[in-house]
């Protein structure tokens, strides 16, 4: 599949789904088959456990993640020890987490691991720094639907895993992947307004007429409501550089405030409904981001845990018409053409 060789153009990817049992593994598995004939030196790690034989939800299999030799990972000191591969430990981890210290290890012999890499992005951030010498590309393995890891501040690019364990239906599965992936290519802010945006961690704040920055004195776009809605007479900019939230976008809409244009970090930090998105869109409001992520691929995954499977056909047919772009089922290349 030709997505594999756009991988090796970053230092970092991370497997993201839009709900647990996506297929991440499986296409993880498959990522790593691929590069391992290429030759890269990978290092792959995971936030959370993955890896499981079996589903904690369902009782169902799971696939495991195979590792080749060569390859780094990262995992604790718990799952390290229930390994059933060969490897030599390269580093331990001062820090304890709940599952003993993490360790950093190289596969000598083909085998299965379980993964429980670092609980927070801060702390996978520093470990991709501390890979990125020795390591062509490090992967990080996403824990249930936890798309804060394909925020462009953690990893360069994404693979977005999608699939049958979000409905049966195959439209309504493709209309919320859109929704996921319009949010992903929400277009980026020009270079002065990263320049004068990229400094600001946290509140929100607005740009007057003037072109200047003003803090509207408020922790979060949660604390909207007990603002007056003076201010946005004389700002065509809103800045909130923590989560964007509906109780937000509803206060624009109701104060008829939508020829706006509403700024955030990367597509992580937006949490709005579809209907609230959509109706603010309709409204004449845009929204950008000071970072936008590179989306390598979508992948589909036609089993859910509940037990049917959908066609692989009409699934990344119906996916590939509503996105626009090729969408991949690992398990059956063949179908993934558009």
């Amino acid at each position: 599949m030709p997505f594999v060789s756009e991988i090796l153009k970053h230092r970092s990817l991370s497997i993201v789904g839009m709900e647990k049992n996506t297929g991440k593994t499986v296409c993880l598995n498959y990522v790593l088959e691929r590069l391992h004939h290429e030759g890269a030196r990978v290092a792959v790690t995971s936030i959370g456990i993955d890896g499981e034989r079996t589903d904690q939800v369902y009782g169902s299999a799971k696939p495991e993640i195979i590792l080749y030799e060569g390859m780094w990972f990262i995992t604790s000191e718990k799952h390290y020890l229930q390994r059933q591969l060969l490897s030599a430990v390269l580093a331990t981890d001062t820090q304890r987490t709940s599952l003993g210290r993490l360790v950093t290890a190289e596969v000598l012999c083909r085998g299965k691991a379980l993964l429980s890499g670092a609980a927070s992005t801060e702390k996978l951030r520093r470990q991709i720094a501390e890979l990125a010498p020795h390591r062509d590309i490090t992967i990080i393995d996403g824990a249930l639907s936890r798309l804060s890891l394909a925020s462009p501040t953690v990893t360069d690019a994404m693979i977005l895993a999608t699939g049958a364990a979000l409905s049966p239906n195959i439209q309504q599965i493709a209309q919320k992947t859109a929704f996921v992936f319009d949010l992903i290519n929400l277009p980026e802010a020009d270079n002065e307004t990263k320049r004068l945006l990229n400094p600001v961690n946290s509140g929100v704040w607005y740009i007057n007429n003037d072109g200047a920055l003003n803090d509207l004195g408020i922790s979060s776009a949660f604390m909207i409501n007990s603002l007056r809605g003076d201010f946005l007479q004389s700002c065509h900019r809103i800045f909130v550089a923590g989560a964007l939230n509906d109780v937000f976008v509803k206060y624009l809409i109701a104060q008829n405030k939508t020829d706006i244009l509403l700024t955030v970090k990367d597509f992580t930090k937006i949490f709005l409904t579809p209907e609230i998105y959509r109706s603010f869109l309709k409204r004449g409001g845009r929204i950008e981001v000071l970072q936008r992520s590179s989306l390598i691929a979508v992948c589909a995954n036609p089993t859910s845990p509940m037990g049917y499977k959908l066609n692989s056909a009409d699934l990344c047919n119906a996916l590939q018409q509503k996105l626009g772009i090729p969408v991949y089922d690992v398990k059956n290349p063949n179908i993934s053409k558009l």
